[in-house]
C-alpha cells in the first residue's frame, strides 16, 4: 500500500457515551486504529470533536447546551479533558500529539492560512500527530465552520490529503433515513455530490453532535472540489482505518480516481477570501477566462464597483452573470486608468498588463 496522507474526522457520537462523557473504550479503539495506520507509514491527522460533549456535564448541564456562552464554557472545560484522554492513550504507542485549535479567522486571513499550513506540515514531517478542533471557546456564530465535518474537509484540502475519513455512528449514506425507514437502501459508492442529494439529505444526528448527514455530504462535496476522496461510515477494531483504505470499509465511498489537488493560493481565493469589489468584463474576456485558461487583461474590463487595493480579491461578472473571483494586481484607482486600453498601449506604462493572473483566478461554483 502506497504511503498516503490521511485526515480522520471523529465525531462526538463516535467518541462519547449517551451522557456526553468521553467513552474510554471508543477512544482506545480510535487510537489503536490510528497507530496501525502510522505503522504502515501513512501520515495521519485527526479532526476530533468531543470538547463540548465532554465538558457540558461538568458544568451541570443535563444535555448539550444550546446557548453560545454555554457551548463556549463547555468547550473550555471539555477540551482539556479530551486532550488528556488522547495523551494517555497515545503514550501507549509512543505517539506524540499536537493540539491545534482553529477558527474561521485562521482561514479567512491569508497570512494565518499560510501559517496554519506551514505548522501542520512541519508537525507531520516530524512524525507528530496533529489533533485539530474548532476553537469553540472563542468562536462566534458568524465565524464558525458550522461543524467539524466542514472543518475536516477544509483541512484535508489545505494539507493536500489523499483521503478524508469521516467516522460517524451510521454505516454510510442511505436513500432515506434508516432510523425511520426500515426499507432505506444503503449507498456504497457515489462519484459526486449533487445539489439534489443535499436537498434530499436528512439532518438526523445524535444528541451530542452537531452534524447530520447533510453536513457530511456538504463536507464531502467541498473535499471533492479540493481534490480529496471521502469515506463516510463507521468501523471497529484496530484495523478499521486500514480496511477503509483498502476499500473494505463499512460505509460510503465518495469520489472518483484521479482527483487533482488544488494549490493553496487558489483554495484560499475560492473558499476563504472576502470579496472587496466587482469587475465587469465583456464577452471576449468571459470566453478567455472560462474556456481558454487565459488571464484577465485591461482591454476586457468594461466597469467595476468597490474600492479595492492590489492583491485584494474581487468577483468577476460577464454578460452571462457571475464568472468567478480572483486576486487583482491593480488597485481600483489604477484600474480606472487602465480600463479598456489595449495591451500594446500599456507596455510603456506598466511592466505587467494583467489585471487577474490565471493562477490567481477561480471559476464560480467551485470550478477550480
Amino acid at each position: 500500500m502506497d504511503k498516503k496522507r490521511i485526515v480522520v474526522k471523529i465525531g462526538s457520537s463516535s467518541l462519547t457515551n449517551a451522557k456526553g462523557q468521553i467513552d474510554q473504550e471508543k477512544l482506545s479503539d480510535h487510537v489503536q486504529a490510528v497507530a496501525a495506520l502510522r505503522e504502515f507509514g501513512h501520515e495521519v491527522l485527526l479532526v476530533s470533536s468531543g470538547a463540548v460533549a465532554a465538558g457540558f456535564t461538568h458544568l451541570g448541564y443535563p444535555t448539550r447546551p444550546i446557548t453560545l456562552k454555554g457551548k463556549q464554557a463547555a468547550a473550555a472545560v471539555g477540551q482539556g479533558l479530551l486532550v488528556q484522554s488522547y495523551l494517555e492513550k497515545l503514550n501507549q504507542f509512543d505517539i506524540k500529539p499536537a493540539q491545534i485549535l482553529l477558527t474561521r479567522n485562521d482561514f479567512s486571513k491569508q497570512e494565518r492560512y499560510k501559517n496554519a499550513y506551514a505548522t501542520i506540515t512541519e508537525l507531520l514531517e516530524r512524525g507528530i500527530l496533529p489533533i485539530i478542533n474548532e476553537n469553540d471557546t472563542v468562536s462566534v456564530e458568524e465565524l464558525t465552520f458550522g461543524d467539524n465535518d466542514m472543518l475536516s474537509a477544509l483541512v484535508s484540502g489545505l494539507i493536500h490529503a489523499d483521503q478524508l475519513i469521516i467516522l460517524t455512528d451510521i454505516n454510510g449514506l442511505y436513500d432515506s433515513n434508516p432510523r425511520s425507514n426500515p426499507l432505506a437502501r444503503k449507498i456504497n459508492f457515489l462519484s459526486e455530490v449533487t445539489d439534489s442529494m443535499l436537498q434530499a439529505a436528512q439532518g438526523a444526528g445524535s444528541k451530542v453532535g452537531t452534524g447530520g448527514m447533510k453536513s457530511k455530504l456538504m463536507a464531502a462535496k467541498t473535499a471533492l472540489n479540493l481534490g480529496v476522496q471521502v469515506f463516510i461510515g463507521l468501523g471497529k477494531g484496530n484495523q478499521k482505518l486500514i480496511e477503509i483504505l483498502q476499500g473494505d470499509g463499512n460505509g460510503t465511498y465518495i469520489g472518483k480516481e484521479g482527483l487533482s489537488s488544488i494549490n493553496n493560493s487558489r483554495q484560499w481565493i475560492a473558499f476563504h477570501s472576502e470579496v472587496s469589489g466587482t469587475i465587469h468584463v465583456d464577452q471576449g474576456a468571459e470566453d478567455a477566462l472560462l474556456y481558454k485558461g487565459k488571464s484577465l487583461l485591461p482591454a476586457g474590463v468594461i466597469d467595476f464597483n468597490g474600492n479595492f487595493a492590489q492583491c485584494d480579491v474581487v468577483e468577476v461578472r460577464g454578460p452571462n452573470g457571475l464568472l468567478g473571483k480572483g486576486e487583482v494586481l491593480f488597485s481600483s484607482e489604477e484600474l480606472q486608468e487602465l480600463m479598456g486600453k489595449r495591451s500594446d498601449e500599456l507596455k510603456e506604462v506598466v511592466s505587467s498588463i494583467v489585471v487577474i493572473h490565471r493562477n490567481k483566478w477561480v471559476k464560480a461554483e467551485g470550478g477550480l
